[in-house]
């Protein structure tokens, strides 16, 4: 099969390539990153992730690598593949994951992974939570801030404050854990000032975190082992949440922190349990393919949706300790395997010939 495989790609500064891995702190970063600069291109791909990806399809198919600047359209057009797997996270506006997508229906080319209603409803947290709420699907309450001086003036303690449209864990710093009024309105006013965009200002639950990786479409979606987060591996002092720093400067590839065990260590009622929230969860955000879900429990250890990545991060080598490979691995699949299983998945969704025996 002719596959394309749309992504954008980090670009490594010298400096970077140079720079020595920073030993984790031993006390709480004194301030989160200044500017949204400093993790603009969080969510792109480096070389390495492409390359993986790009080999694990050419075990199989011919692949074409198309990066997902102002010129994809007309490589899509004039290349017309079978099918496009699609990586590509975008880079400005809320509709930003959904852009190749979008391209590829107006081509009508298929490609893997969710459309551009539901990486942009999914990409915006309130909208995922206001859609899951309809649907009964448990998640943290939640309200939307805009403006500090529309901050409501009776809450409960602690809250966590997230940017409204960012994903990787961008502006939810340590600090996004507030225990008063005094850090919310700090919080927020930082998230409005270096995103430009709304607040979304979440209940924190208590409980244990795990992430869940799912594979698939209707009665044949699988979801493999759940891989719980352990925030006792973190610095001394720092709060039990996987912030910007735990998740991008703490734990690092020569370093990386023993933050994750998989598969989690649950009783089989909390297993099923969250395994059916993860399933009803995908299903009504209209998720493809596959997804990464991050859930948490509360006080009374019911499974609570955080958010949905219908685009997940898959870097390929495992002391890069990336969730969905690593929930992958426990399952029995290496990194080719995953890949596949992505494009199989679409393949047997569209009815396309090319798809492999899962």
């Amino acid at each position: 099969m002719q596959i394309a495989l749309t992504y954008n790609l980090r670009q490594e500064t010298t400096a970077e390539q140079e720079q020595p891995a920073a030993e984790p702190p031993s006390e709480p970063p004194s301030e989160p990153p200044s500017t949204p600069a400093n993790d603009l291109y969080a969510e792109w791909d480096d070389i390495h992730t492409i390359r993986a990806v790009e080999s694990a399809l050419s075990s199989r198919h011919q692949v074409t690598l198309v990066e997902a600047n102002l010129d994809a359209y007309e490589r899509l057009r004039r290349l017309r593949p079978e099918l496009v797997f699609n990586i590509a996270e975008g880079l400005l506006g809320s509709s930003r994951e959904a852009q190749i997508p979008a391209m590829l229906d107006m081509l009508g080319i298929p490609y893997t992974g969710s459309d551009p209603i539901t990486l942009g409803n999914c990409l915006d947290k309130r909208r995922t939570k206001e859609i899951l709420a309809y649907h009964q699907v448990p998640t943290p309450k939640f309200f939307i801030v805009s403006s500090l001086s529309k901050l409501p003036a009776n809450l409960s303690f602690p809250l966590i404050v997230k940017p409204t449209l960012e994903g990787s864990s961008k502006g939810v710093t340590d600090k996004a854990l507030v225990r008063d009024r005094s850090a919310l309105l700090e919080q927020v006013a930082w998230v409005l000032d270096t995103y430009r965009q709304p607040a979304l200002v979440e209940e924190y639950l208590a409980g244990r975190e795990f992430t869940v990786a799912l594979i698939g479409n209707g009665l044949s979606l699988r979801v493999l082992p759940i891989v719980e987060i352990n925030f006792d591996s973190l610095p001394a002092g720092v709060n039990h949440i996987y912030s910007y720093e735990a998740k991008w400067v703490w734990d690092t590839e020569e370093k990386p922190l023993q933050i994750f065990s998989c598969p989690a260590p649950l009783e089989p009622s909390l297993k099923l349990a969250i395994e059916k929230t993860c399933r009803c969860a995908f299903e009504v955000m209209g998720c493809r393919d596959w997804c990464r879900i991050d859930v948490r429990l509360d006080q009374q250890g019911v499974p609570n949706i955080i958010e949905l990545n219908p685009l997940p991060g898959i870097l390929p080598r495992p002391e890069q300790n990336s969730c969905f490979p690593k929930a992958a691995r426990a399952a029995g699949l290496g990194y080719q395997e995953l890949i596949l299983n992505v494009a199989d998945a679409a393949c047997e969704r569209l009815n396309l010939a090319g798809g492999g025996v899962r």
